[in-house]
């Protein structure tokens, strides 16, 4: 009988996959590059507007500045108007992010450690929520704050970003405390800590990566936010950036060059900020708890 001989392993088939592998790799990088091109390029060309004269803009509105002027960026930041937009983002972006923190960790702590009857009904509630954005609500949300008296205050704004962001904000957390073992609970109870020592020991500190998350997501939206300023603020005093941005480019429509630079000072914190704690987001969204 003749011998069956096995076929020798060639040396094609992973070179082939190889060449294939870095094509696909060099077609992964250029599409991502090309996404953040395209998310980039309006930031900069923004940023770059304002460093030229309206004359230029009118010339050739794509290109860079002959020379390069930061009387546009100066005459911004010696603006009183400007800093008093600045701080009442400020406020209402703090105030905001401090409220879903506290009402949102509390919540979560009772729908993540607590089983009581209404438990699964309240987290269905909350996550309903989500499904529900304020552009829907503003005509009711807009005559609840003026019977309230809140018209024309940051309080009028500061307090419906708290109820819009408290579903998010306990989707987020309640998985990072239901994480926590219930062993530490236990050794906690039997060192002697009451119910709220144990909040505040132990599922704080455990929580922070979450809690991180929720209140950047929250400030940014709040920083961001322009449909419920836009109702509830009429006072150029009062108005938040994004208000600003608005009022001011109507006030200077024909000053282009000076409408591009508020423009960019007022999304260079947003921008700093979010870029700053990118990492914290994702890490917070991840779920993971370490016991």
């Amino acid at each position: 009988m003749a011998a069956i001989t096995a076929p020798l392993p060639t040396r094609a088939a992973p070179a082939r996959r190889r060449r294939t592998g870095g094509r696909a790799s060099w077609v992964t990088y250029l599409v991502a590059f090309a996404f953040v091109g395209i998310c980039v390029a309006p930031v900069l060309y923004i940023i770059i507007g304002g460093f030229r004269t309206n004359s230029e803009i009118t010339t050739d509105p794509s290109g860079f500045p002959s020379t390069w002027h930061l009387s546009n960026y100066l005459d911004v930041l010696e603006s009183s108007i400007f800093w008093r937009q600045v701080g009442n983002s400020a406020i209402a972006g703090l105030s905001t992010t401090v409220g879903v923190v506290v009402l949102g960790v509390a919540a979560s702590f009772v729908l993540a450690r607590y089983r009581f009857n209404a438990r699964g009904a309240l987290y269905a509630l909350f996550a309903a929520g989500l499904m529900f954005p304020m552009t829907v609500a503003i005509t009711p949300l807009y005559i609840l704050i003026k019977n309230l008296g809140l018209m024309n205050s940051l309080a009028g704004i500061v307090l419906p970003q708290i109820a819009f962001a408290l579903p998010t904000t306990i989707i987020i957390l309640v998985p990072f405390l239901q994480a926590i073992p219930k062993e530490i609970e236990e050794a906690a109870s039997i060192d002697g800590a009451s119910r709220l020592g144990f909040f505040f020991r132990m599922v704080v500190p455990l929580s922070v990566p979450g809690v991180v998350t929720v209140g950047i997501l929250a400030f940014i939206a709040s920083w961001n936010s322009y449909m419920l300023p836009l109702f509830v603020l009429n006072d150029e005093t009062s108005y938040t950036l994004p208000l600003g941005v608005q009022a001011f480019a109507s006030q200077y429509s024909v000053d282009t060059a000076r409408v591009l630079a508020f423009t960019s000072l007022s999304m260079i914190p947003a921008l700093v900020f979010f870029s700053l704690f990118e990492r914290r987001i994702v890490g917070g969204l991840t779920g993971a708890v370490k016991g």
